[in-house]
């Protein structure tokens, strides 16, 4: 044993180094400065020997404990730049010492996560690819404070935990280390001994990259490299976004999965073509596998190595942006699956799940509800969020489940959860969780759509932060959808009982800023629609062409996901309906105003027909729309009309380009002075069975003749 390395030597900890339990590694074996050279100390498991190579010199190791601990005395007053040569049997291999080099987290950096406000935390956790003082390697960082001992394992360190022992940083219990030569493209995880003494393998939560679907292992990757400028050229959509900040902008969306699509140059000549303003991408973050699904997110910060890499899914965003489409990802900020290497007890305790073990299943999937109360955790999802929206240019985030997260007794039995300090069943800081990430992103990011798919009652889910509401953009409208299918999978004959279920909606239209869905959840494929509808195959297809009609024409943003396969006809239809939407104000601009829609025809329940009114404060830009969907046309419907003028039939769900009987009105109309619907001005127009008519309004001056039968 060297003696002048032995007095210098902190036993204790050695032992806990050699044991693989020692949480902060530096302070043990970092280089130092001593009256008697520079101790140079070093853990190299079942090694025989060790040498360090510095200024060009070898200076042997003597191995202070048979475990493999080894330490050299070095002449000097200056800790030299040094490696370390080192002998298993007949393997032999060179490296920088991870010890030698400091911490890469600042004491501010660490603040702010402590505090819950580090919006770009994914900077500084994770794996990141750095040069230190002029080495190459990669930072890893990971929190895990209930933790004994964290390691990181991978192929450069044939997976051994006691290699690679990360340092624990007091304030929040990240721990962290630096590894000269890993790189970009290297596997790895983190060894976490709990404190039963039980280790356990973990993914790393911050990965930009993975081995999924091949292990669920981690894999390094440069995000630095996903700023690179020279994939973008999108800077004009960027800026034109911020219009929809207002809720005043068309918005038709396309929702879809990447599964369906034999290439992203597919998908955007589909979307372009059936001119959607929009696509909704189920989730493209790293999930375990096809049977548990996109919706079971596994690594958040790692796009689906199913679709390529990192940047192949910049080049998506950039070119559904170049032609004039933004992006909406749906999101999982509710819930986690249930994996060995994934969040759950994560170092040993219930770190990113909810504390109470009976409260922090999700009662539905089976999956665990985040914890909203630690501000770590807020973190992580804040900063996830933000890392969609900035290094892959996202425009909106479809956020799941959030009744989920806003309801203590969402999917329980009373007993089976806890109220809140006020005795009710709101998630206190699911409330503050998603005011905070709605506020800032809206701050940052303005134009970026916000949604929440929340099937509950919540009051003013879409009224502002300000207003001490949770400030999301649109709300889906599941009950829009569910009563309109219910009504559709009527008989025709029957449908005059389910009337109400067609107008419903109109009580609450403004309640909330809502997105009206005809979803892949809500109707599957077209073969699936067609079997929820009664009639043949064309009075199938003539319904569906009549629920987009009426979706389109109804006060809310727009979301469907027809399939790319439906016939011609009804992409014909859909384009159409898109043209329509987006061409005449009168379609958005007061969708959250009551003067934006007055009834017609409310109540003609025997005859399964509405008719009604979309306005702006123009009257020349009004649409009148009359729906038909009894199984019978009729060839002199009369309905009462807003002024006297023209009405010109715009669209007719009916035409035969779509695949219709053509019964349409092919020339405009000059209405009449006859009395109608409570209204003095009417017109007479063909109705076609199962059918939508769409009419531009041109206001006009009453002819004298008119005014004297009126008068008379």
């Amino acid at each position: 044993m060297n003696e002048k390395c032995y007095g210098y030597m902190d036993w204790p900890r050695i032992e806990a180094v050699v044991y693989a339990e020692e949480a902060s590694p530096r302070d043990v074996m970092s280089p130092r400065i001593t009256p008697d050279g520079i101790l140079i100390q070093g853990y190299f498991a079942d090694a025989d020997s060790a040498e360090v190579l510095a200024d060009g010199r070898s200076y042997p190791m003597e191995q202070e404990d048979e475990a493999g601990y080894f330490a050299a005395m070095i002449p000097g007053r200056k800790i030299p730049g040094y490696r370390f040569l080192v002998k298993w049997g007949e393997r032999t291999a060179e490296f920088a010492d991870p010890y030698a080099y400091p911490c890469q987290i600042s004491e501010d950096e660490e603040r702010a996560f402590c505090a819950g406000v580090y919006y770009h935390a994914y900077e500084m956790l994770g794996a990141h690819p750095v040069n230190v003082n002029g080495t190459e390697g990669t930072a890893f960082a990971v929190w895990a404070p209930n933790a004994m001992r964290v390691s990181v394992v991978g192929d450069f360190n044939h997976w051994d935990g006691r290699c690679h022992m990360m340092h624990r940083m007091p304030m929040s219990g990240i721990f962290e280390l630096f590894i000269p030569g890993v790189k970009a493209g290297d596997s790895y995880k983190y060894e976490i001994k709990i404190k039963s003494g039980e280790l356990r393998l973990k993914a790393d939560p911050y990965a930009a990259g993975t081995g999924i679907p091949d292990g669920d292992h981690s894999v390094v990757a440069d995000i630095v490299s996903l700023s690179d400028p020279s994939v973008w050229h999108d800077g004009k959509w960027m800026e034109n976004r911020k219009a929809y900040a207002d809720r005043k902008q068309p918005v038709s969306i396309y929702e879809t999965s990447l599964t369906e699509w034999e290439s992203g140059e597919q998908l955007i000549a589909f979307i372009k073509d059936l001119g959607y303003t929009h696509v909704e991408l189920q989730p493209v973050m790293e999930y375990l596998d096809d049977q548990a699904g996109a919706y079971s997110t596994f690594a958040y910060f790692a796009p689906t190595a199913r679709f390529g890499t990192a940047k192949d899914f910049q080049r998506l965003v950039d070119g559904l942006h170049q032609e004039g489409i933004g992006v909406i990802l749906d999101w999982t900020p509710a819930q986690f699956p249930r994996a060995e290497a994934g969040l759950e007890a994560f170092d040993g305790t219930p770190l990113y799940e909810v504390p109470n073990p009976a409260e922090a299943v999700h009662p539905k999937w089976g999956t665990l509800l985040y914890n909203y109360a630690s501000p770590m955790v807020r973190d992580f999802l804040i900063s996830n969020a933000f890392y969609w929206l900035e290094f892959f240019h996202a425009d909106g985030l479809r956020m799941d489940d959030v009744d989920a997260m806003l309801y203590l007794d969402y999917g329980r039995n009373p007993g089976e959860w806890t109220p809140n300090l006020f005795g009710t069943n709101e998630n206190l800081y699911a409330m503050e969780f998603l005011k905070h990430l709605n506020s800032i992103v809206k701050k940052r990011l303005p134009g970026v759509l916000l949604i929440a798919q929340e099937d509950g009652l919540w009051p003013e889910l879409t009224d502002s932060v300000e207003n001490d509401h949770l400030g999301f953009d649109y709300k889906w409208n599941g009950a829009w959808t569910q009563d309109l299918l219910n009504y559709l999978s009527c008989d025709p004959i029957m449908r005059r009982e389910h009337h109400d279920e067609l107008t419903l909606s109109m009580l609450y239209a403004y309640c909330e800023h809502y997105v009206l869905t005809l979803g892949s959840r809500d109707v599957g494929d077209l073969a699936a629609f067609m079997e929820k509808l009664p009639g043949d195959e064309s009075r199938k297809l003539a319904q569906i062409r009549a629920a987009y009609a009426y979706q389109m024409l109804h006060p809310g943003c727009k979301m469907s996901a027809p399939d790319k396969e439906m016939p011609e006809t009804m992409k014909a239809c859909i384009r159409d309906l898109n043209t329509l939407y987006q061409t005449h104000p009168a379609l958005s601009v007061k969708d959250d105003d009551y003067d934006g829609f007055e009834w017609i025809q409310l109540m003609k329940y025997e005859e399964n027909v509405i008719a009604f009114v979309r306005k702006t404060d123009k009257p020349e830009e009004t649409i009148l729309a009359v729906c038909n969907f009894s199984a019978i046309p009729c060839g002199d419907y009369e309905v009462g009309v807003p002024f006297y003028g023209k009405y010109k039939e715009i669209f007719n769900s009916d035409q035969k380009i779509y695949g219709g009987e053509g019964v349409v009105n092919p020339r405009a109309k000059t209405c009449r002075t006859r009395e109608c619907d409570e209204r003095k001005y009417s017109i007479k127009l063909k109705l076609p069975a199962l059918g939508v008519s769409i009419f531009s309004c041109t206001p006009a001056k009453e002819p004298k003749e008119e005014r004297k039968i009126r008068n008379k």
